[in-house]
């Protein structure tokens, strides 16, 4: 027993007692007691008991330039001395909110003008669903009331995020999904879903499901059509070729509008500022949170193209939605700091591009391992699909769980990488050295072993 344990328990005693954790069956955790995190700097976190950790997640997706970086700490203090907080309400505003929402309108693709903040990522969702819903209410089309999002999307937590999100799973308990949300698929992900069509033909039938859920709802019905430039926590699906600009010419052909979800893959993360940009298309709106400040104050927000701001900006009567921390000035500072390092140091655009394809070439050696069906990218997202027969990417039996398995190799061994199913998912930070990446690259493979070996595969 080391010097750390006691402590340690004494911890999970009280987290037992005290704490419920997001997503988390907990009599499961409180048997085996929680894992406590106390220290992290660079790409690496350390917990109660001295181990060290490469988090191949950045945080929950977030963290793009690593833990403890001073200058975004002292970016944090300078903001707390000067103006630790105040709201946006009575007509008022301060420095780092105003010059964060130039920069947002900046970053973004072009026609993007307004920003409003909010805290976190779901935030941000439920706002751009009022927002919408007002914008047409403005434009004296209040029947278009109707939603449509992906099967398998997941864009947070709330009641309309949660709402919208296509993983079923999350709407039992709770009696959703709400009213005037629409799912359709299949998922645009052709390894998975595609099989039996080539690429090509698996984006047309992708495509023309949208086609055919704005036709069955009425076209002036349709408020906007939804979706994550990359699915994320639905097991970083990548969509099949040509996807997203025939999607936005759908969209525009009927006059819905195009909502990119960025939380996951805003700030960096696709090699582009945003993944709208990586896939060239120009939405109406956009959310985003996460990277925006990686990961060092909670902060959102909701950005909107010219002729839904401008529709907003000259109604005549107060619009009533904020937040008392929307545009805080600590969190805004953060944000700053966050994106002037990001545009610094090279990790984003030309720059970033070397390490991009190191990462990628790398994590692509593991397609030989017995249990790899596909590994793909995007950027600095990684997955690797684990498959019962490669051939015909026969799944693995669900009572296996293969990839909960593998995750927890992974943790006990020195690295996180997190499981959706049998997808295991990687996001390192964005300032992860080539050296690092291997280190990655060899700890997944050591899991990917003893899993096959858990499992009679090896």
């Amino acid at each position: 027993m080391n010097q750390f344990s006691n402590q340690t328990k004494f911890w999970q005693s009280q987290d037992a007692d005290h704490h419920l954790h997001p997503f988390t069956t907990h009599p499961q955790l409180r048997e085996r007691g929680v894992r406590m995190i106390t220290g992290a700097k660079g790409i690496y976190l350390t917990d109660s008991e001295e181990h060290k950790i490469l988090d191949g997640m950045a945080g929950l997706w977030c963290t793009q330039v690593g833990y403890g970086n001073e200058e975004i700490v002292e970016a944090a203090t300078k903001a707390m001395r000067e103006l630790s907080y105040y709201n946006l309400f009575f007509m008022t505003s301060n420095p780092y909110a105003t010059e964060l929402a130039a920069k947002v309108a900046e970053k973004t693709p072009e026609g993007i003008s307004q920003v409003l903040f909010a805290c976190s990522g779901s935030e941000a969702v439920d706002s751009a669903y009022k927002l919408i819903k007002y914008y047409w209410n403005l434009k004296g089309q209040p029947q278009r009331k109707q939603f449509i999002a992906r099967e398998r999307a997941y864009h947070g937590s709330t009641t309309v995020a949660a709402s919208l999100s296509g993983l079923t799973g999350m709407h039992p308990q709770f009696d959703l999904p709400i009213e005037g949300i629409h799912h359709i698929g299949p998922t645009p992900h052709h390894y998975k879903f595609g099989q039996g069509l080539t690429e090509e033909e698996f984006t047309d039938k992708c495509v023309q499901a949208l086609e055919d859920k704005i036709l069955e709802l009425g076209p002036k019905n349709v408020a906007a059509f939804v979706g994550e430039p990359v699915m994320g926590a639905g097991g970083m699906m990548p969509p099949p070729a040509g996807y997203w600009p025939r999607i936005e010419a759908v969209c525009r052909k009927y006059g819905v509008l195009l909502w990119a979800d960025e939380v996951i893959t805003g700030w960096g993360r696709t090699g582009e500022w945003f993944g709208s940009q990586y896939f060239g298309i120009t939405p109406d709106v956009m959310t985003m949170a996460k990277g925006m400040t990686s990961g060092y104050q909670p902060l959102s927000a909701v950005a909107l193209g010219h002729d839904i701001a401008d529709e907003i900006a000259k109604g005549d009567s107060e619009m009533v939605h904020g937040f008392t921390y929307s545009g805080h000035p600590v969190a805004c500072a953060v944000a700053l700091k966050n994106i002037e390092i990001l545009e610094r140091d090279g990790l984003v655009g030309d720059a970033a591009k070397p390490r991009i394809a190191y990462f990628q070439e790398q994590l692509a050696t593991l397609a030989d391992h017995p249990l790899v069906g596909q590994v793909r990218s995007v950027g600095l997202l990684g997955g690797l699909e684990l498959v019962a027969d490669k051939e015909t990417r026969e799944p693995f039996d669900e009572a296996l769980d293969v990839g909960f398995k593998c995750r927890e190799h992974c943790f006990n061994t020195g690295l996180i990488m997190r499981a959706v199913g049998d997808a295991m998912i990687l996001c390192p930070p964005l300032v992860i050295t080539n050296a690092e990446i291997d280190e990655l690259v060899a700890k997944a493979r050591n899991a990917l072993d003893l899993t096959a070996k858990q499992i009679g595969r090896m």
